[in-house]
């Protein structure tokens, strides 16, 4: 079920997203400048290897690319220009590997090394031809960021593909959450493939019989270097999170059986509640932020994929009652939780 999120705010990945985004707004005439307005980069930090960017300054540029751009495409256009060699180390062992199916345990196994805008799940035992994807810049499939991201990574995928498989390479499906956008026929124009929208998970489908295909650089001395360097990466990252992304993991760890409260999280981090409380304000949130954001990201993945009740929902996430869970629902989405299940129809329901 639910992952918490990575760290919005440390600047550790590299700027190509960024850029690829900034490009395709300059092909519409839209100035960098305004691209990256309010990211706190200008258009030469991209061309310099030290940079390194956060997920807010993704999430910044992204939000200026859904305001000014005249070409509702930009996202899927960005992503393509995400070619092989745009993810450095983690790039290489996927060109080195020796089999489709290390490929790809290695892709979900490292792949926030690489900073993605999706999470990824694929079991090559059960359905080999088939990955689904958990969109981490928004869990509300109606939220153009989401939707937005969502275009770029499903973009990204296929160009990566075919570097590592060849112009042949084409997916058989795409399933995405997101209702059905204006210029949905681009979708069926870049993957020559039935594509729904609407759907209880984002899916990318392929013919199983790429999997006897190995990469064509297979090289296992090469493979095993850019590992280590993806490994380390992985280790260094999940020890450099701040003290707000420790509380997230920990409500997520608790759950569904309990939400502590401030004093007994302060408690579980050997923290007093006034430090955890002064560290958190020096991050930009608040205890309160992080459990509705938490409480946001669950409500909506209950009522995505699930047929809990209302009621249940309000007890699994620690509310008084169900009148107050769906206040606090209306407030975080616009829509009481009948309607934002209703939208979605009963078809993309399971059991809980």
């Amino acid at each position: 079920m639910y992952r918490p999120p990575p760290d919005f705010e440390p600047r550790v990945y590299t700027p190509q997203r960024i850029a690829a985004v900034v490009a395709a707004l300059a092909e519409d005439g839209i100035p960098p400048g305004q691209a990256l307005a309010g990211s706190g980069l200008d258009e030469a930090a991209l061309r310099v290897p030290e940079t390194r960017v956060s997920y807010a300054q993704v999430a910044t540029v992204f939000g200026n690319a859904l305001e000014r751009a005249r070409d509702p495409t930009v996202a899927l256009r960005a992503g393509a220009r995400m070619h092989l060699t745009a993810y450095g180390m983690w790039g290489y062992a996927l060109l080195s590997s020796r089999t489709y199916a290390s490929l790809l345990e290695f892709s979900v196994k490292y792949r926030r090394v690489i900073g993605p805008m999706a999470d990824m799940a694929y079991d090559h035992a059960r359905e080999p031809g088939r990955c689904s994807f958990e969109v981490l810049l928004s869990p509300d499939p109606r939220d153009p960021l989401y939707r937005f991201a969502l275009e770029f990574t499903y973009a990204a995928h296929l160009t990566l593909a075919r570097d590592l498989y060849g112009e042949a390479f084409g997916f058989t499906g795409v399933r995405a959450a997101c209702p059905a956008p204006a210029h949905a026929d681009a979708y069926r124009t870049l993957f020559r493939c039935p594509v729904e929208f609407d759907q209880p998970a984002n899916e990318l489908r392929w013919d199983p019989a790429w999997g006897h295909c190995a990469p064509r650089m297979q090289d296992p001395i090469t493979h095993a270097m850019a590992c280590d360097a993806c490994r380390q990466f992985l280790q260094e990252l999940n020890q450099s999170g701040g003290i707000a992304s420790a509380v997230r993991r920990t409500l997520v760890e608790h759950m569904p059986w309990r939400f502590p409260t401030i004093e007994s999280m302060a408690g579980e981090l050997a923290l007093h509640p006034r430090t955890l409380r002064r560290r958190l304000e020096v991050e930009g949130t608040t205890y309160r932020d992080i459990l509705a954001g938490v409480r946001r990201a669950l409500a909506i993945e209950y009522l995505r994929k699930t047929r809990m009740t209302t009621e249940e929902i309000a007890s699994r996430l620690g509310y008084s009652d169900a009148a107050n869970f769906r206040h606090a629902f209306a407030r975080w989405t616009g829509r009481s939780p009948h309607d934002y299940r209703s939208h979605r129809g009963a078809g993309a329901l399971a059991a809980p």
